[in-house]
């Protein structure tokens, strides 16, 4: 039996990876800043002498009655925009299994495990906050499982610009490992009832879908018209509609033909990234990020058993989660840093993820109604600026080290 070869992970990305990696990042830097600004509006509206008005706003109502697509704004924005959010997750863990960063199992384990136990530990110390207290309202365990990566590349496009491509690479793995964990626990927890027959139409949409995309089909004509087809359907079936988002962004090819200057799925993720990044999420936030405090007691809403078990999770349990798992998988696998680096900057970036943001609201929106739904809320938006914080402290301490390897990474001979 051969000796289990040592490896090095976060090594120096391939040039048409690097370019990937950048171009992702840079639409998700601007679609933060538009988030966090959103958010700050959401805020300030629904706190300000006009707040009625917002909450009038966000469950004003529209659409057609046939097949149950009359909603409200904040419903649309969550089934619909928040589907369009999860396609790009799918396009961009399609690329990352097949020509990315998780395409080789020695390299991907490190961060595929860093996501599960920053998903894990989480959910567990909110489950034990609010099992061992009188007060406390476990369902929501899954709220504290999901890294914002549009709110984390925003404070890394001040404190942290010149962090080397490799661990940006890094985080961006993280938040679409556990964003795709975060969709399946919505699939699975927080589906109350099931239609099969709505679901199997949506499924063989996909499958029709799939079967295109096979046969080399490029026409709008019948993408668009099977996309609506297994988002409508699944969302009558009683699953979440962003899961058909996401499973559509996973049957969409990545590899090149003969001749081809772009995959189908780089072809969409040009399109759909900027809309989910600059439209999509901020819009959500607006509809979802609007506490109002007007009538509850900040502290008390923050020191509910929901509401510590937010943000502990947030806060403490993703970066030991990530850390940890990092740590002790690169042990047991082998697997070094490159000497550029050192685990600080992993439990740096382990930090960041502590900043949960829409797919947390989401959650939040799924477990809880009323006031445990506005002390949620209200934990996720102080458990993300603690993370940003902390974060931020993290990284100024290596921030001459990491201009030199930034300076490095643009230097290719």
């Amino acid at each position: 039996m051969s000796k289990l070869q040592p490896t090095e992970f976060l090594s120096r990305l391939s040039l048409p990876e690097r370019g990937y990696i950048r171009e992702r990042l840079r639409d998700e830097t601007v679609g933060g800043v538009l988030l966090l600004i959103a958010a700050l509006i959401a805020l300030i509206w629904a706190n300000s002498p006009w707040g009625d008005s917002y909450t009038s706003f966000v469950n004003y109502e529209f659409g057609p009655d046939f097949l149950h697509q009359h909603l409200s704004i904040g419903a649309w924005a969550a089934d619909l925009l928040l589907a369009i959010f999860f396609f790009v997750i799918g396009l961009e863990l399609k690329h990352e299994l097949v020509l990315g960063s998780l395409s080789k199992f020695r390299q991907a384990a490190v961060p595929i495990s860093a996501a599960l136990g920053g998903m894990l530990v989480p959910a567990l110390i909110f489950v034990v906050i609010n099992m061992t207290t009188p007060e406390g309202k476990p369902g929501g365990w899954g709220i504290p499982m999901a890294t914002d990566i549009a709110f984390a590349l925003a404070v890394l496009a001040v404190v942290g610009k010149h962090l080397p491509i490799a661990l940006r690479a890094f985080l961006l793995t993280l938040a679409v490992v556990d964003d795709l964990g975060a969709i399946l626990v919505i699939a699975i927890f927080y589906t109350d009832s099931i239609s099969f027959w709505s679901l199997a139409l949506s499924v063989l949409a996909c499958l029709a879908y799939a079967w295109a995309q096979q046969r080399r089909i490029r026409t709008a004509f019948l993408y668009v018209p099977l996309g609506l087809m297994a988002w409508v359907f699944m969302q009558n079936s009683g699953v979440h509609a962003t899961v058909a988002g996401v499973v559509l962004g996973l049957l969409t090819r990545v590899r090149l033909d003969p001749g081809e200057s772009q995959s189908p799925a780089d072809r969409m993720a040009d399109r759909f990234h900027p809309l989910s990044a600059a439209v999509c999420v901020p819009l959500f936030a607006l509809v979802t990020a609007g506490v109002d405090l007007r009538s509850i007691s900040i502290w008390s809403a923050v020191t509910t058993p929901v509401a510590i078990g937010v943000t502990a999770g947030l806060v403490l349990g993703k970066p030991i989660g990530i850390f940890a798992t990092s740590w002790l998988v690169a042990r047991f696998t082998k697997a070094s840093l490159p000497a550029s680096l050192r685990w600080l900057d992993i439990f740096a970036v382990a930090i960041l993820g502590g900043i949960g943001f829409t797919v947390a609201l989401l959650i939040a929106e799924l477990s809880y109604t009323g006031g445990v739904l506005e002390s949620a809320k209200l934990a996720i938006l102080v458990a993300s600026v603690l993370a940003a914080v902390f974060a931020s402290i993290a990284l100024r301490r290596r921030s001459r080290a990491y201009a030199l390897l930034a300076a490095d990474d643009e230097s290719d001979a």
